[in-house]
């Protein structure tokens, strides 16, 4: 068995176990009572007395008041945590120049080494040629820097913007592998940040780490009063120093960059600040808890996901206690399958819980590598590590899915134009030039169909186009490429055809069904309807997919179609409506003539059409063709509909209500009207016999 936490891969635990006496106290312990704050007092004398209520069961629901007590304990630990501010670097640096300057200078050698051999590839014409190989000594170089440079280089493997793609890929490969630091120091820092001996939390305590992360390393504990077994991440000593210290430095940097190299046009800074802000936050492990807590809430509820529990009497801004998750990582497929579980069904787990979050409530876990996903024995999928999260703006989680609809109908403007609505251009950029681009690749790329092209193949040509022209990638939607590549990339080692695209659709079809959103109700009718003509089988296919989706409500589907229906900025798809129930109308009642025909014995059709053994309609048989292609395909999406597993005769009721509307009455009216003059007109040609041209299918 493996656990994966804070970015870190780890071991299985073979470290012997430090097992703790009342008798043992460390000297960290006596060093820090004096000073400990008196709310950490309190605790301590909570954690003391044999008798009382196990701290570690105040998790549970059933005393949410205890829960909210501890969380809030742990709030006042953290009142003082260290926010980014680059005033304070500028003061707390800017007098120090024998720290700065020797940081400096092994910066500047490391990364000026790895310039001088790009300005040699330039010079002697093989920049691309040597591009994979020079990425990858950029990655050692990031990982022999330290941290700082660490979480730079896994940042700018999110930015297709910035970065070619032999560099993304290289630069997604950092693991925050980096060696530990004393025990001692961690267990120190244990007792000074929760104010209580060791050995009056833990029976027992890993005398090792199980890993090491760039930020922190983790241990194996059990909870002396209520025996349950825990990780404890204990961040590394100095961390904030060096971290403030190289940010100094870039910030710099940045600064020189923006005045002197006019090839890039982003506000370096801004980005750097942005990027220094996010790095600071997961210095906070009381706000990664908070974060586990609300990502527990919004997706745990689903009962193959599992999010670890915290424990807030045990979490301070360096020390974070949660649930020990026992579990394989995702891409261990040897592993997973011994236990009698399926990969691909994990993947699909983490593919429809990656969708609900970044396009249903738009909070979304950042940093979904194999070592924050685990296989648990009885077939969950548990997230780990919430120290890097992000939000999805509202506006965009629907621009999304509006990009992917028009992907299918291959609408390259309109794809453009959706770069404003996801903030990539700026909204007096001409996009005109970036619809050949598009076109050219993706023209390529859907010579099969959408489901069945590969994420990272959409990703690596969308990339290709963002760094050719002037984008702006946001960082929502840099972090959700990258969670989905990643997934992708998991379900290839067990399925080398798997196709996350393929995987999505259900959740696609659910919501251009069902949402009520205008922007997704807009890219349904888009979907629907081509050159005036309504398109059955692309809502067939939609049904099927939408089927898929568990939370597929069949009552829901069209909704927001009908209210447009009747809305006073609706008519023109109330003049596409009214012409196709006509078409609708009339194929249901010409099949229904030509299924009773069919079954008539001979003399009875001679009876019923007075000696003739003609057919019984003038019409011409890829007319009449098309028409029960037509019927046939309206029945069988009412059977979709009906075979729901939500379905109930109550999904007529919202429609029968909204007909009682007189907007309705008289939509009803014009096609009741339509269906009259079509069929006095198929009456007239029955009269004289006369077929029809033919018509050109619009199914």
């Amino acid at each position: 068995m493996t656990l994966l936490l804070a970015g870190a891969q780890y071991t299985p635990w073979l470290a012997p176990t430090t097992r703790l006496s009342s008798s043992s106290s460390s000297s960290a312990s006596s060093s820090s009572s004096s000073s400990r704050p008196p709310l950490l007092v309190k605790a301590a004398a909570v954690e003391a007395r044999p008798n009382s209520k196990p701290i570690g069961l105040q998790v549970l629901p059933a005393d949410r008041t205890e829960e909210l007590q501890a969380e809030a304990r742990a709030m006042a630990r953290a009142a003082n945590a260290t926010v980014y501010s680059p005033e304070f670097l500028s003061a707390n640096y800017g007098n120090r120049p024998i720290k700065v300057i020797g940081r400096a200078l092994e910066i500047t050698v490391a990364l000026g080494t790895f310039a001088l051999k790009l300005f040699v590839d330039q010079k002697k014409g093989t920049l691309d040629q040597n591009m994979k190989k020079r990425a990858a000594e950029l990655r050692i170089i990031f990982t022999r820097l330290g941290a700082t440079f660490v979480k730079l280089g896994q940042g700018l493997s999110t930015r297709p913007d910035i970065c070619p793609p032999a560099y993304l890929d290289e630069l997604s490969l950092l693991q925050d592998a980096l060696p530990t630091f004393p025990d001692a120091q961690a267990f120190a820092c244990i007792e000074t940040e929760l104010g209580v001996s060791l050995e009056s939390i833990y029976s027992s305590i890993s005398s090792s780490p199980i890993a090491a992360a760039s930020l922190g390393q983790v241990y194996k504990a059990r909870l002396k009063y209520s025996g349950q077994i825990v990780a404890v991440k204990v961040q590394r000593p100095g961390i904030e120093e060096a971290i403030g210290l190289d940010f100094f430095l870039i910030r710099n940097l940045g600064f020189l960059v923006n005045k002197y190299v006019n090839i890039i046009t982003s506000d370096v800074v801004a980005l750097i600040d942005e990027f220094a802000r996010r790095v600071y936050q997961e210095l906070n492990y009381v706000q990664e808890g908070l974060n586990a807590r609300r990502f527990k809430k919004l997706y745990a509820d689903k009962a193959d996901v599992l999010v670890p529990d915290i424990f807030w009497d045990y979490t301070s801004v360096k020390v974070l206690t949660m649930d020990w998750v026992e579990g394989v990582k995702l891409n261990e497929q040897e592993a997973i399958e011994s236990q009698g579980l399926k990969v691909l069904d994990l993947v699909n787990t983490g593919i429809q819980c990656s969708l609900r979050q970044l396009l249903e409530y738009g909070y979304f876990h950042a940093d979904p590598h194999p070592g924050n996903l685990l296989a648990t024995p009885d077939g969950k999928l548990a997230f780990l590590d919430f120290g890097m999260m992000s939000e999805t703006p509202e506006d965009a989680r629907s621009a999304i899915i509006g990009h992917v609809v028009h992907m299918v109908n291959r609408d390259y403007e309109a794809m453009a134009r959706d770069y404003y609505a996801l903030d990539f251009l700026a909204p007096d950029v001409d996009v005109s030039p970036i619809v050949p681009a598009l076109q050219n690749f993706f023209d390529d790329a859907l010579n099969s169909t959408v489901s069945e092209l590969n994420f990272k193949t959409i990703v690596d040509g969308l990339g290709t186009v963002l760094y050719q022209y002037p984008f702006n990638v946001p960082a929502y939607y840099a972090l959700i490429l990258r969670s989905l590549t990643v997934l992708e990339g998991l379900a290839l080692y067990a399925d080398p055809n798997f196709k996350v695209l393929a995987a999505s659709y259900p959740y696609f079809a659910k919501r251009l069904l069902t949402d009520p959103n205008p922007y997704l109700r807009d890219a349904l009718i888009e979907l629907l309807f081509k050159d005036k003509k309504f398109r059955w089988n692309r809502l067939e296919n939609l049904l099927e997919q939408g089927k898929k989706d568990q939370d597929f409500s069949a009552k829901d589907a069209l909704q927001p179609v009908l209210k447009l229906l009747l809305a006073p900025d609706g008519e023109e798809l109330r003049t596409l409506v009214i012409r196709e129930a006509v078409r609708v109308t009339e194929a249901i009642s010409i099949g229904s003539i030509v299924d009773t025909y069919s079954y008539m014995p001979d003399f009875m059709r001679t009876l019923v059409f007075n000696g003739s053994a003609r057919p019984p309609l003038a019409m011409s048989d890829s007319e009449l063709a098309i028409m029960i292609e037509l019927r046939d395909r309206v029945l069988r999406i009412w059977g979709l509909l009906r075979t729901s597993e939500s379905f109930d005769p109550a999904l007529l009721q919202p429609i029968l209500q909204t007909l009682q509307q007189p907007e309705a009455r008289t939509l009803g009216g014009r096609v009741v009207g339509g269906i009259t003059q079509r069929m006095a007109a198929r009456l007239l040609q029955q009269v004289l016999r006369v077929p029809p041209a033919p018509a050109a299918s619009s199914l």
